[in-house]
């Protein structure tokens, strides 16, 4: 068995590690379903970094896509500040405050414009303080030697899984458990049924030679920005 090329979360052991980045609709609503699990059941959730700005590096991306994905770059930054000074749990906090103040606003023009408006309308001072966490975490920001990590995890999802799949990764049993893209959901589950469909999902991926199930007519997401 090969050791992780990253390290070890701090406060581990995890039952889960959830790859997100924070400006991915479907990472957020996936993480939503978690915490909802984590709040019935106590599972612990491990989070770490998948950067949309650096797997779009080589693509074609529209200027107000790009614009949002270089806000989630920075706040992938404070966050990997912030675990290095105040654990996994200072991420998630910091995750959830950037998901509420970004998902549930609504903007005016097309879907990469309301994206970018909302992106650039975040206060991420106010979330900083929000979670309790000092002032100067603004500061990493613009620090590019947090991209390291940023991207060596970035790398570690895509290993874990194979490439061409997109956000959130989810492994279980980290690092050493098996991985899914997904579960991609336009609405998350609470009570019984969100536990349920954890547990559908860990049935799933304990499966090593299973690969792939999916359709593509659903439901929109049920996020006020996508109205």
């Amino acid at each position: 068995m090969t050791e992780s090329p990253i390290a070890e979360l701090p406060g581990g052991p995890y039952d889960l590690e959830f790859f997100f980045d924070p400006g991915c609709p479907f990472a957020w609503q996936t993480s939503v379903w978690v915490r909802n699990v984590v709040a019935q059941t106590g599972l612990r959730v491990g989070w770490r970094f998948i950067s949309l700005w650096y797997i779009n590096a080589d693509n074609d991306v529209e200027p107000a896509m790009k614009q949002a994905q270089a806000s989630g770059l920075r706040y992938h930054r404070i966050c990997a500040a912030a675990r290095e000074r105040f654990g996994n749990d200072a991420v998630g906090t910091l995750y959830r405050l950037y998901g509420e103040s970004y998902w549930y606003v609504t903007a005016q023009g097309d879907l990469t414009e309301r994206l970018a408006t909302a992106a650039a309308g975040i206060d991420t001072a106010r979330l900083i303080a929000d979670a309790g966490l000092p002032a100067d975490l603004i500061d990493a920001a613009d620090d590019e030697s947090y991209d390291a990590v940023i991207q060596a995890e970035s790398a570690e999802a895509f290993e874990r899984t194979g490439p061409d799949v997109g956000t959130p990764i989810i492994t279980f049993d980290p690092p050493h458990g098996n991985s899914l893209f997904g579960p991609v959901i336009s609405s998350a589950p609470d009570g019984p049924d969100a536990v349920r469909l954890m547990d559908a999902v860990r049935v799933i991926a304990s499966y090593e030679t299973f690969s792939e199930f999916k359709r593509t007519k659903r439901a929109p997401l049920e996020l006020p920005l996508f109205d």
